[in-house]
């Protein structure tokens, strides 16, 4: 099972004998009071009564997890005492079993991946090694690289602390000055950057950093597991790039080593190994046992309750779920009412905002003043406003902090009691991080997951087995995607002609079948000597595969940015007419103008919101494998995918009244890219009681279903993939649904789903089923994406097209299923 752990994972590392927490609030025990009816504050006019009784118990599960002592190793014998020293004067008297294992065989000259626990202390596991290196050999260099600018810049902090002579650590992203870029490059010997700057520009002008190169020893690939799908692609050939590189240089010193030793950190996941060679193409040990100590943990699985009459200003009695963003909000607020250090991670940037004001209201009218204990962290501040709100948390400051997945990535912090977690973040790599946050060095822990209206975590919170009971999830990445392959191979050639030896550095086979097309195309050229770049300039490849620049959102009476929204969410977000929020603030869209990256907005609070609508139809290409199963077929292969936002709906703020629909003239899209879909014979279905007439609402509901619990068995996000059904396909004769990945060239999540379907159409299925609803709601078969809005769908019916697709699929015979089924780990 995955747990939290209790170790800081920067350099100032805490040791065992050091650890002397004193007394705190009881966090097991704010979550008995919360049990206890009518404990939490609600919000005026939410509800007209409180129900008979009280408000039912919101928690579904409470998972107990034991402390556990750590167990520490002697200090390898080749780290320099200048370094045990700098170490015991932050704490650390004796390295964790596990630190000291990583490190030896780093040092050792083998690659390593170190998959332990959040807290446990990955930093240093690569640090002695790293560390000990630069001190020993004053020629020997480091490079560090990390998902996020933020995340670099705190262990820049870390090793800088250390005070050690000779080290030079420097920070070289978008943001170092030009100035010091040159002394960087000639005199940093441990430089901190990450993928983007390496992709863009460290490989690009690999002579000048040709006396870096040459004496680069370690590269260390931090928080290794958010590199998957596409951006995991990409970031796959950029690690090979940068062998192709150092191998080049190295060579050039006569009796130099291969090539620098790769050391990764990532959080628990499934088969780490194998994730970390797809990353960098070598092989390298795992390190998973976790052998720091670990405080006690209560995580509590929690579904807001349905409320009847929430709305205020309707006479509807219909029940509505209460949101996840309210009941955060109150949790936050009764936590800090407490005294109770509490971190509140929530999924957008904009649900951060909302529950920090909302707990601050609710406190303010508690005990004025309190509420200045309560702040948001996000995405958007600047750096040294983020880095004051970390103080703040730490010192005790502030009380409780609301903050997008921003502070799930390494940013040291130590003293929380508590974590909420508003939504099921979409990984339980992802869950156990963000829980981790709290109890760290030795303190006792409460975790509470606060449900959305979502399918999948209205599974998760019912089946807790689902999130206790199994292994995290394999990171997924394709670096054979063709969309992902052909950029990085014009890449390569563009910083050096390609050789017959890269072909099998970059993949194989399938990179000489690539390399072909390229030439084809006109973007190599074909010699004696190798695969050449024939255009002037670079390559512009984007690593996050966000398909441009991002859309600058401009007020247009002032001239002022107020943000920047991704190109594939503009046709959605800033289309003319779309309601924009900032700030807390709204606005209205002008004009979006596409090819000069703009959208233009003024400043208006309109009595309702924008929702767009989505046409889209679908080609299949290719089928790469199939299932024949009688009366269903299964499916993954290649399509085309073709989607354009042809109108938008206005609804009523508060009663969800669509007061008219307006068309837009924005242009169609293309994506090529993998999708699942299994088809089922009209006969079987009127066998199974579904009429013909209600066919296309069944297989939209179970598609919407299927989409929302595609993660329980995939690390993607239901933003990450689309999905199209129809009584009748073109290209397959039959009812199909499809699921594809909604990035070029696929990111991996389509052929999971083939390889689980059992598991995950079975949980589709059971979901549906158990949902208390009469004909469909957001818990099961509505979606907050869907282009028809929600129309038609059939809840009772997608059982049973379900029902007959599970009767004729075959039992799992592979591995890879078997370890996505809930109930296979289960204890």
């Amino acid at each position: 099972m995955p747990t939290s752990a209790h170790q800081c994972e920067s350099a100032d590392v805490t040791s065992p004998a050091t650890v002397t927490p004193g007394p705190v609030p009881d966090p097991a025990g704010l979550l008995r009071r919360w049990r206890s009816a009518g404990q939490l504050p609600r919000q005026a006019g939410e509800a007209r009564s409180v129900p008979d009784g009280g408000w039912p118990d919101p928690v579904t599960h409470v998972e107990r997890l034991p402390a556990r002592p750590g167990t520490t190793a002697p200090w390898p014998g080749w780290v320099p005492d200048q370094l045990r020293d700098a170490l015991a004067g932050r704490g650390v008297r004796e390295p964790w079993q596990h630190q000291a294992y990583a490190a030896e065989l780093a040092h050792g000259g083998r690659h390593v991946v170190v998959a332990t626990g959040t807290g446990s202390g990955k930093s240093l596991a690569y640090l002695l090694p790293a560390l000990s290196t630069l001190l020993a050999d004053p020629r020997a260099t480091v490079l560090y690289l990390a998902p996020t600018k933020a995340l670099a810049a705190d262990q820049f902090r870390a090793v800088t602390g250390l005070g050690l002579d000779g080290v030079r650590p420097a920070c070289y992203d978008g943001d170092t000055p030009q100035a010091e870029r040159a002394w960087i490059r000639q005199h940093a010997r441990f430089v901190l950057t990450n993928p983007d700057m390496l992709h863009r520009g460290i490989l690009p002008g690999h002579n000048a950093w040709s006396h870096f190169l040459r004496r680069l020893t370690y590269v260390i690939v931090d928080e290794c597991h958010s590199y998957r799908g596409v951006f995991g692609s990409h970031v796959a050939h950029v690690l090979r790039r940068l062998r192709r590189q150092t191998e080049r240089y190295h060579r050039a010193r006569p009796g130099g080593p291969a090539g620098p030793v790769f050391i990764l950190a990532s959080a628990t996941s499934g088969e780490p190994a194998r994730a970390a060679r797809q990353l960098t193409g070598l092989p390298v040990e795992p390190v998973t046992e976790d052998s720091a100590p670990r405080g006690a943990v209560t995580f509590a699985l929690w579904e807001p309750p349905l409320l009847p009459g929430a709305r205020a200003d309707t006479e509807d009695l219909t029940p509505v779920r209460r949101s996840a963003l309210r009941e955060s909000a109150d949790l936050l607020a009764d936590a800090v009412a407490a005294g109770v250090r509490t971190l509140a991670f929530v999924r957008s940037r904009r649900g951060a905002e909302v529950v920090a004001s909302t707990a601050r209201r609710a406190l303010e009218e508690v005990v004025p003043g309190l509420g200045t204990r309560v702040a948001a962290y996000r995405a958007g501040f600047l750096a040294e406003e983020r880095r004051a709100l970390e103080r703040s948390l730490v010192h005790g400051d502030l009380l409780g902090l609301a903050s997008t997945n921003a502070l799930e990535l390494g940013v040291d912090l130590v003293g929380l009691d508590a974590v909420l977690i508003c939504g099921y973040p979409g990984t339980r790599a992802s869950l156990w991080q963000q829980a981790g946050r709290a109890g760290r060095a030795g303190r006792e822990a409460l975790a509470v997951l606060i449900a959305r209206d979502d399918p999948l975590d209205t599974y998760l919170v019912h089946h807790p087995e689902a999130v206790f009971g199994r292994p995290v999830e394999a990171t997924v990445l394709d670096p054979t995607n063709p969309y992902v392959l052909g950029p990085q191979l014009c890449c390569a050639a563009a910083e050096g002609a390609l050789t017959t030896a890269d072909v099998e550095l970059f993949g194989g086979a399938v990179v000489k079948q690539t390399l072909d097309e390229l030439v084809a195309a006109g973007l190599l050229r074909r010699r004696p000597t190798g695969w050449y770049w024939t255009a002037p300039g670079r390559p512009d490849v984007d690593l996050r595969g966000e398909g441009g620049a991002p859309i600058n959102v401009v007020e247009a009476a002032t001239g002022r940015l107020l943000g920047t929204v991704d190109p594939g969410s503009s046709h959605f977000l800033v289309h003319p007419g779309a309601v924009y929020l900032h700030q807390g603030v709204s606005y209205v869209v002008d004009d979006l103008d596409l090819e000069g990256a703009c959208a233009l907005v003024h400043a208006e609070e309109p009595e309702w919101s924008t929702h767009a609508r989505e046409v889209t139809s679908l080609d299949v290409v290719s089928v790469r494998e199939y299932q024949d199963a009688g009366p269903v077929g299964l499916f993954v292969g290649d399509v085309d995918v073709t989607s354009q936002v042809v109108s938008y709906q206005r609804r009523r703020i508060g009663s969800g009244e669509v007061l008219d629909t307006r068309p837009l003239d924005l242009p169609a899209r293309q994506l090529r890219t993998v999708a699942v879909w299994f088809t089922v014979s009209p006969a079987s279905l009127t066998a199974a009681g579904v009429d013909p007439a209600e066919v296309p609402g069944a297989l939209h509901a179970a598609e919407h279903a299927a989409i929302g619990l595609l993660p329980l068995v995939a690390t993607c996000d239901r933003w990450d993939i689309g999905g199209l059904s129809t009584a009748s396909h073109a290209d397959t004769e039959a009812p199909t649904v499809f699921v594809y990945d909604g990035h070029p060239g696929g990111a991996g999540f389509a052929e999971r789903a083939y390889q689980a379907a059992r598991t995950w159409l079975g949980a589709t299925r059971d979901l549906i089923a158990a949902c208390g609803c009469d004909t469909g709601c957001p818990s099961c078969v509505q979606s907050p994406k869907c282009g028809n809005g929600n129309n038609p769908l059939g809840k009772a019916d997608a059982v049973r097209v379900l029902d007959v697709v599970l009767t004729n699929l075959p039992e799992p015979t592979n591995a890879a299923e078997t370890m996505a089924d809930p109930a296979a780990n289960s204890g």
